[in-house]
């Protein structure tokens, strides 16, 4: 699909000067391979084979087997602040010392759902795009690519630098940014504490400026009340020049921020002939006092997702690489199967009953409020009734902060989006189901109705959706405490997209499981970073990938040496047997001969002996399923619950959640008598190493 081909093409430039791999790759995207999608589904292809690049998650997989890169992936889906979010967080594989070199940023390609999306919410502009220009109409959709390889070598006098970011969530509105601009200053304000600076030290702004009025606008009054003397630095938007690539644009413009700093040249703001007064701002871009070395550079998106990346040239502070992985106390936590809610669900897994299938409609819906979705489909709907259920409704204190997984987004809203368009010949395409259709619409509709302003997060993978989330969490967790943040992995299944896309249920289906019901679900986790006695713990110890098995020939599988290497990345092998006492294995249906060989191999290294469950086959098999399997952990461990005395677990020992496959990854849940001893470092898929900035 195009946009792979978008990022092969950028990736190949950015690593050309590079001789070995990245550590880690790190993605904004939003639209995957829906361009081919939108055609085979147009012309009712049906083979599952035909859309296996789909995932939004497949563009990182396949700049992963392009550079040799052993992952970890973090793919972040945020509509148009991903690419800016990809590289913060990139920075923050850095910081933590669990990386020297990432490839991060971001790409995207047209296709019809993103261009007839904006077109029926009247945001494009026939004449192109005019920034902050007074007679400015909208936007011009564009795609694009743009890729950055960060390292950790000590800086040179001329290179230039990630100093620092921000993100924040207006909690506002679906579409609309805040009209005051309030989310996209605490987004600006954190990035420039981030890099120790101060605004008056800014020598340009790079905008976001899309050239729609409320969004010009909107920004114009964050960065005014940022202003403490009233004086603003020269500034400009580059998307009346590159258009709006989305995903894209928050890592074209570091680019060119960091361009701007190399040629001492300001960008001009093409499309404007004439400032919008209402704005009060002096573009300024025609005059350069004095030499620019730092540039802010914006990015915000739908559900209130805001971006901010200060780039300039390095600091001579010392750096002091934080702890890479600390757990997280479990304070709340809510699960959701085919069985039914939290209690249900765990009931039946605790007494060895499967709960695979999907949720029942009314269900989901009980408790929630009717007026708040009325026009919610099942993806968002359920993440509702989990984060009610966990203790994060509105009526509660907000999380500070959300990290969402999903492996497919809102299959519904996509669905009903691209029917209508393809049945109306392109002509009368539904504004509601397009907002709806991105993959962060779930979480910004969580931020709406808790009122949650921090890191507003979705991540997405097909098989380690949750897990990317969880890391993310780690990752940006404040020093020193901070509030409670929310951690969730939802799917739904759809009866005409879900045997295309997903590979779980192609595979059910080749291997004679027609029958097989789709499965849904997911589980929701209010998480603490402050350890405590009372309660257990979750953390994430590692992600590796491995050689995909075609499912036309499921028996490929590596030899025991190389699942062993892959394996000892995510978990220390010599550790298990002493520090868990239950594994929760997730063997994917479409790789499962490959997962069944990697978990042979993994219990001769670990002479595990103790109880195993093969859980995909009780929570049904779908994208999100470990985020079920945490929350059943949870139950387990948690002192305060009803299922302690029926856990196969030994008090004193903890929970391996171990997902093997094409995508590996650990989690653990441990008694809380354990949360402080903690604190080796994670594997992550690759050595942990300190370095600098």
């Amino acid at each position: 699909p195009r946009t792979h081909w978008l990022a092969r093409r950028v990736a190949a430039q950015a690593m050309a000067a590079s001789p070995e791999p990245p550590d880690a790759i790190v993605l904004g995207i939003t639209t995957g391979g829906m361009a081919l999608t939108e055609t085979l589904l147009k012309k009712e292809i049906a083979d599952p084979a035909a859309y296996g690049k789909h995932a939004v998650g497949s563009v990182a997989q396949d700049l992963l087997e392009q550079t040799g890169c052993h992952g970890p992936l973090l793919t972040i889906s945020t509509a148009c602040s991903s690419g800016a979010v990809a590289l913060f967080l990139a920075a923050q594989l850095i910081r933590r010392g669990l990386c020297r070199r990432v490839l991060a940023g971001g790409a995207d390609s047209l296709c019809r759902l993103t261009y007839y999306g904006f077109k029926s919410l009247q945001l494009i502009d026939d004449k192109g795009a005019r920034p902050l220009c007074a007679d400015r109409r909208g936007m011009s959709v564009a795609e694009g690519a743009g890729l950055l390889l960060l390292d950790d070598r000590p800086p040179g006098p001329d290179d230039v630098a990630l100093l620092g970011g921000g993100l924040s969530c207006d909690a506002y509105h679906a579409a609309k940014p805040h009209p005051q601009g309030e989310g996209a200053a605490a987004a600006m304000a954190a990035a420039l504490a981030d890099a120790g600076l101060d605004f008056q030290e800014i020598d340009y702004v790079n905008l976001h400026g899309t050239g729609t009025p409320d969004n010009d606008l909107a920004e114009a009054r964050a960065l005014r009340s940022l202003a403490a003397d009233g004086v603003l630095p020269p500034l400009s938007s580059i998307k009346g020049a590159v258009g709006h690539p989305r995903a894209a644009a928050g890592a074209m413009e570091a680019v060119i921020a960091a361009q701007t700093i190399v040629h001492q040249q300001l960008p001009p703001n093409t499309g404007c002939s004439d400032p919008d007064p209402e704005l009060e701002i002096d573009l300024g871009v025609e005059r350069k006092e004095g030499r620019i070395d730092r540039v802010l550079s914006n990015s915000f998106g739908f559900g209130g997702n805001n971006a901010a990346l200060v780039i300039g040239r390095p600091q001579d502070a010392p750096f002091e690489p934080a702890p890479a992985h600390r757990p997280f106390a479990i304070r709340g936590y809510a699960a959701l199967s085919g069985r039914g809610n939290t209690a249900a669900t765990l009931a039946a897994l605790t007494a060895g009953e499967a709960v695979g299938g999907c949720a029942d409609p009314a269900e989901i819906d009980k408790g929630l409020d009717p007026g708040l979705i009325r026009r919610l489909k099942r993806l968002p709907r359920m993440t509702l009734a989990l984060t009610k259920a966990c203790g994060c409704g509105p009526e509660e204190v907000p999380p500070e902060a959300i990290y969402f997984g999903t492996g497919w987004g809102a299959l519904s809203e996509t669905h009903d989006f691209l029917d209508r368009l393809f049945k109306t010949e392109e002509r009368f395409p539904s504004p509601m189901d397009f907002i709806g259709s991105v993959h962060n619409a779930a979480a910004g509709q969580l931020a709406l109705w808790t009122g949650a302003k921090g890191d507003n997060l979705t991540t997405t993978c097909p098989y380690a959706a949750f897990e990317q989330a969880l890391f993310s969490a780690q990752l940006l967790r404040k020093e020193g405490g901070g509030g409670p943040v929310l951690v969730l992995g939802t799917d739904e299944a759809h009866p005409h997209l879900s045997p295309r896309l997903d590979p779980d249920v192609a595979a059910a289906a080749l291997h004679g499981a027609a029958g097989a019901p789709l499965a849904d679900g997911g589980g929701a986790l209010r998480l603490d970073p402050t350890p405590s006695p009372e309660v257990p713990a979750l953390g994430l110890l590692g992600l590796d990938y491995a050689p995909a098995a075609p499912i036309e020939n499921p028996a490929a599988a590596a030899d025991d040496q190389d699942h062993l290497s892959r394996l000892e990345r995510v978990t220390p092998l010599a550790e298990v047997s002493r520090r868990y006492g239950l594994v929760l294995a997730g063997l994917p249906a479409a790789c499962r001969p490959l997962a069944e060989s990697q978990l042979a191999a993994w219990r001769t290294a670990t002479g595990y002996v103790g109880p195993l469950i093969d859980y995909r086959r009780d929570t049904g098999d779908f994208a999100t399923a470990s985020a079920l399997a945490a929350v059943w952990a949870a139950a387990l461990k948690d002192p305060r619950g009803d299922y302690v005395a029926a856990s196969p677990c030994p008090r004193d020992k903890g929970v391996l959640i171990l997902n093997l496959g094409t995508v590996i990854s650990a989690m653990e849940v441990v008694p809380s008598m354990e949360a402080p001893k903690m604190g080796y470092a994670p594997y992550m898929g690759y050595a942990p190493k300190l370095g600098r900035p």
